[in-house]
């Protein structure tokens, strides 16, 4: 039987959960990632965006023929003009000036509105949160704030926190996230500890992220910089307050480079910079129990070709102090 025709908005979801076998093999445990690439949209944030537009929709927020405004450091603007787009909205986003070029490239591409902003910190009010706030309360445009927007976790509780249980055979030890939002490790570590009270959630931060410091000490405290795009924040938002951590590691850029192209030469999975260092923590917390048969799941967030003027051009790399090089022996 064909399957029966759907559109973009259906095709939200339901992505694969993928066995690393490099990995897996290395350390005797299993290791395995939600392939987030293989939305419409490319990445995780198509969640995301469809659960904002639910809402908005629902509550009357967002009406027929309204706009869409939104900050964003590019993959929830694709997402929001995906989905946005087909259902007729315009759709404006505020994002940081430094971001991959292919990411404008995208959305330029499908109509949306890119305006582009100084990468400063969230204290500035030239930041692309501050920015699209102001946008949308001088000209009435329903403003998405997917990091207060609860609809952005309470999605990933819905869906892929029982899509991961479902796939998973109802076996997860341990969950691994790095947060951009907080959508996805909030609504994805609450479904999955009331499944199993025993899962270990451990966060992943780069650096230039508070959020590490948050969770051991209790202050929001970083150092350094990191090429990472999308993830990686200095407060405390919405959807992260309702996240379950259990535990937090902080990964410097030269280990998440080592995993991105391990992955991509071994597992021929080529992904992006968060992704990339959700599998390295995966896989350090496998190390750490050799041979001890646990399950880990992780989020294969975007896919690698939305970064390659970055992370496939030897020049930024040596401009970053960067080099590539094998993983470490287990």
């Amino acid at each position: 039987m064909a399957p029966r025709m759907g559109s973009l908005w259906d095709a939200v979801g339901n992505t694969p959960l993928l066995r690393i076998g490099s990995l897996s093999r290395q350390t005797g445990c299993d290791i395995v990632a939600k392939a987030e690439f293989m939305n419409p949209g490319g990445s995780i944030k198509d969640r995301a965006a469809k659960g904002m537009i639910q809402r908005a929709e629902g509550t009357g927020l967002l009406k027929p023929g309204g706009t869409i405004v939104e900050g964003t450091a590019g993959n929830t603007g694709i997402g929001l003009g995906l989905l946005g787009r087909e259902r007729g909205y315009r759709v404006v986003v505020t994002m940081p000036d430094n971001q991959a070029r292919e990411k404008y490239e995208y959305l330029e591409a499908m109509g949306v509105e890119v305006r582009r902003v100084p990468a400063v910190p969230f204290s500035n009010p030239s930041h692309f949160f501050h920015q699209a706030r102001v946008l949308a309360e001088a000209n009435g445009w329903a403003w998405m704030n997917q990091f207060e927007n609860t609809a952005n976790g309470d999605f990933h509780y819905e869906t892929t926190g029982p899509e991961i249980w479902e796939q998973a055979e109802g076996r997860v030890d341990v969950l691994v996230a790095s947060v951009g939002s907080g959508g996805t490790l909030s609504g994805t570590s609450r479904y999955l500890k009331e499944k199993n009270p025993a899962l270990r959630v451990v966060l992943v931060d780069p650096p230039g992220s508070g959020l590490y410091c948050q969770v051991r000490t209790g202050k929001m405290e970083t150092a350094g910089s990191s090429i990472t795009e999308g993830i990686g924040i200095m407060r405390l938002t919405e959807n992260f307050r309702q996240a379950r951590v259990d535990e937090a590691m902080r990964l410097e850029d030269q280990g998440m480079l080592e995993m991105l192209y391990h992955l991509a030469r071994e597992d021929a999975l080529v992904v992006g910079t968060s992704a990339a260092l959700n599998v390295r923590a995966a896989w350090e917390v496998a190390r750490k129990h050799q041979g001890q048969g646990l399950r880990i799941v992780t989020f294969l967030c975007d896919h690698g070709s939305r970064y390659a003027s970055k992370v496939f051009n030897p020049e930024f790399l040596a401009s970053k102090g960067l080099t590539v090089k094998p993983l470490p022996a287990v």
